[in-house]
């Protein structure tokens, strides 16, 4: 939008160069107005919108923690709860120095839609801890998890709330939390939290379900583009749990994974890198760019020449600036918010198809239900089942999102929307809530 300045009464103007308006990347707002656009198609009155942008429950909490050298320390988290109309809300901690409560904020919502797209019988939950587990030792880790499910307890439980892992969180945090709120009620409670060890009732094929439900994605979103999966070109930004889980099933299906990228870098090579040897070299933060000399700047990365683009790392790394230099074909968003709004529609315009991250990371949520059906039916499933189950759910909602994007003309951002709030804002019409 371009600007001038007023230099007389009559309104005259004093010529100036348009100033670009900047793009919000504020991922709560950002969330509210496709919220609003997805509830104004659907034909909902402004006091479902009222309702539904902002969290019904939002704890904010202080923990103290004493550190290994004696002194305490006091970490600030969160805990927000979007919705519980459906169910229960569900959606997992994260532990990282940039937590902010806008963020959880919108990450709990995008739970709500993530649950609504595959029709599972959840509201959206979301927590996080401002620190940085990078530099914490075993013990305070595990006094931090211990310390706030002490200060959430009265909010979360199995009928109530299910946390589960998230970024920089793991099976062994979901463990220390699931003991300590066994203490506090007194009686063993496996459904209190999802993304366990096997052995303390997690469920098989969780570590790897928000991968799987990606690259599943991937394969029918290619159906639709008539690319074949075997040498399909795919570059993933991000080597952490999904990002690395997505690079190995891809490149063991016969793509070719021709860039990677980390914090600190990315790697390239149009012939397909080794997959499994990354894999093995990488450290537990999902770091293997340090060991190359010749690596380019995630900026390349997300520019170079492919079929398919993987933004599995963090939001907001495709916005106006650089949406026009996308060379894919497909863009498949295993991040949370790693396109913007303006971003969406430059690469729609442009006919580049576009898989948004509610819909396209809906696997981790999916395999999370199944853990928490097991749990509560003392029952449990093979791998097998699991990525049977996972298959059906994933697929149904894909077709879903890609036909209402067509029968309805709008992106596919806006149809994960709409198909994912109706569920909610149905619930909450039929309760009497609006």
């Amino acid at each position: 939008m371009g600007s001038s300045v007023i230099t007389e009464e009559r309104g005259e103007t004093k010529e100036q160069q348009p100033i670009k308006e900047k793009e919000n990347l504020n991922l709560f707002e950002s969330t509210q107005v496709i919220i609003k656009e997805a509830l104004d198609k659907l034909g909902y009155s402004p006091e479902m919108y009222e309702l539904l942008k902002e969290p019904v429950r939002l704890l904010t909490v202080r923990i103290p923690v004493r550190m290994d050298d004696g002194s305490v320390k006091i970490f600030t988290g969160y805990r927000s709860q979007h919705n519980d109309a459906v169910g229960p809300t569900k959606g997992g901690v994260r532990f990282h120095p940039d937590v902010t409560e806008d963020e959880v904020k919108a990450l709990s919502i995008w739970m709500s839609l993530k649950s609504g797209i595959v029709d599972l019988p959840y509201g959206g939950g979301k927590g996080g801890i401002i620190c940085d587990p990078r530099e914490m030792s075993f013990r305070e880790l595990e006094a931090l998890s211990r310390g706030y499910v002490r200060a959430i307890s009265q909010i979360v439980g199995p009928t109530k709330d299910i946390p589960a892992p998230d970024v920089f969180t793991n099976s062994q945090v979901m463990s220390w939390m699931m003991d300590e709120y066994s203490r506090i009620r007194e009686f063993d409670s496996p459904g209190f939290i999802t993304g366990k060890p096997i052995v303390l009732g997690g469920s098989h094929g969780r570590d790897s379900a928000t991968a799987k439900g990606v690259t599943i994605c991937i394969r029918e979103a290619l159906k639709k583009r008539n690319i074949p999966l075997k040498g399909a070109r795919v570059v993933v930004q991000g080597f952490g749990n999904a990002g690395s889980y997505l690079s190995k099933f891809l490149h063991d299906a016969g793509a070719k994974v021709v860039g990677i990228s980390d914090a600190y870098g990315a790697l390239h090579d149009p012939d397909g890198l080794d997959i499994d040897y990354l894999l093995d070299r990488r450290d537990s933060f999902g770091t293997v760019t340090k060991l190359f000399k010749n690596t380019i700047t995630n900026k390349e990365l997300l520019e170079l020449d492919c079929d398919i683009l993987v933004p599995a790392a963090i939001e907001n790394q495709i916005t106006e600036d650089n949406a026009h230099n996308i060379k894919a074909s497909i863009v498949v968003e295993a991040a949370n918010g790693p396109t913007t709004l303006k971003a969406t529609k430059i690469l729609t315009e442009r006919g580049i198809l576009l898989v948004p991250d509610i819909l396209a990371s809906s696997g981790g949520v999916t395999v999370s239900y199944f853990e928490w059906v097991q749990n509560n039916q003392g029952y449990y499933w093979t791998e097998e089942e699991v990525e049977q189950r996972l298959e059906q759910v994933i697929v149904k909602g894909f077709n879903n999102v890609y036909d209402t994007a067509v029968n309805r003309k709008v992106n596919m951002r806006l149809a994960a929307y709409m198909i994912g709030i109706r569920k909610m804002a149905e619930a909450s019409r039929f309760r009497g809530w609006v």
